[in-house]
């Protein structure tokens, strides 16, 4: 038996709540195309996201230790994929569409340059006067402009909805510059799942990596708030922070916060009269969300880690080093074009020359980023 794209989309109409986001309702494509017989378009976004250069590059591009650190470190791929897995999860028990979530969350860093923040700050800079440079614009660049895939346009031609999840993807310290996508309007349930589910695993994950690498230890958090719940919780003495105890705690870490995430903005849907995909919309604010509670301890989890863990000194050198390659390769390809590859030189002749140095410099991994730059000032090293 084969189930057909409108069964499916009869289900989401039969399990998915009022207010959320159903395929069959999708604004659709800017190039219309025939949809698949047994897949929902969401679902067909979700393929064409993963079989990107873009997403493969994503295995060798720093979360938080570059790639020479080691092994078990997480990576921007496998961090993609834990806040897609946190988003699934979240958007189910919420009766949310979970395609959609899994679509924008696995989407929603493939505009990450190589170095993690430390990459994308110094983009930033370094086209301050060209217009800039932000990775969920970037990402947004890949998918309906970098990725060329099909004959007929250019990127993948996404739905509407996984564009506008893109484009509207926001973390606490930042706003998404949603211009074209009704600016007016929140992102939908969707996209602010996958908001959620990325602020979530981040600083779980961070903290996991940083407790492997030593360069935080239980002692030093001890008094934060969420910790000691954490301890309390599992009835564990910080001095009993074995490997198994490290799992068992970023584990109930996950599952706190999920749990609390799912109960508080299922009151706030409540408490809103929340119906339709349009009153989220149009509310006045997110309604997405953990419990004040929870906020608290998250910010002053992640206080912690910004100082202990991303300005910790073995972090920052590498970032400082990550800075000056990146400065280094951007002088020399916009000051010695010819020694950029033929295909890049091309399109920087026909379009923005110092966004296409951009682009190129994007889409690099750390280990690319790395080689090219011993190519061009180790002299021991062939060009």
């Amino acid at each position: 038996m084969i189930i057909s794209r409108q069964q499916l989309q009869d289900n989401e109409n039969r399990t998915l709540a009022s207010y959320g986001m159903r395929s069959s309702d999708s604004k659709g494509r800017a190039f219309p195309e025939e949809e698949r017989a047994y897949r929902t378009p969401f679902q067909r976004d979700r393929e064409r996201i993963l079989h990107t250069t873009a997403f493969r590059r994503l295995k060798h591009k720093t979360q938080v230790f570059i790639i020479s650190e080691g092994d078990y470190y997480r990576t921007r791929l496998t961090h993609t994929l834990e806040v897609a897995e946190v988003g699934r999860t979240i958007s189910r028990a919420l009766g949310a569409n979970e395609d959609l979530v899994e679509s924008i969350c696995l989407a929603h860093d493939l505009g990450h340059p190589p170095f993690g923040h430390a990459g994308e700050s110094t983009l930033s800079k370094l086209m301050q006067e060209h217009g800039g440079f932000d990775h969920n614009r970037q990402s947004f660049r890949i998918v309906t402009e970098l990725e060329n895939r099909y004959p007929d346009f250019q990127g993948l031609n996404l739905t509407w909805e996984v564009r506008e999840g893109i484009v509207k993807h926001e973390t606490e310290n930042g706003v998404a510059d949603a211009i074209n996508f009704d600016p007016e309007k929140r992102g939908h349930l969707e996209a602010q799942i996958a908001n959620a589910a990325d602020e979530l695993a981040y600083s779980a994950h961070d903290l996991d990596d940083g407790l492997r690498s030593a360069l935080i230890t239980p002692e030093q958090l001890d008094g934060l708030a969420l910790w000691e719940t954490l301890l309390e919780s599992l009835d564990l003495e910080p001095s009993r922070l074995s490997e198994l105890n490290r799992h068992r705690i970023i584990r109930r870490l996950i599952g706190l916060e999920v749990s609390d995430l799912i109960g508080e903005t299922s009151d706030q849907i409540e408490r809103s009269g929340i119906e339709t995909t349009e009153d989220i919309q149009l509310h006045s604010s997110n309604i997405v969300g953990f419990s004040v509670a929870m906020q608290e301890m998250n910010r002053e989890l992640k206080s912690f880690l910004y100082q202990n863990l991303y300005r910790h000194p073995r972090v920052y050198r590498m970032q400082i080093k990550a800075e000056r390659m990146l400065q280094n390769l951007f002088e020399s390809y916009t000051q010695n074009p010819e020694i950029l590859p033929r295909e890049v030189q091309a399109r920087a002749h026909h379009g923005d020359f110092y966004r296409v140095v951009t682009d190129y410099l994007a889409g690099m991994t750390d280990r690319f980023a790395l080689q090219d730059h011993a190519r061009l000032f180790d002299p021991t090293v062939g060009p």
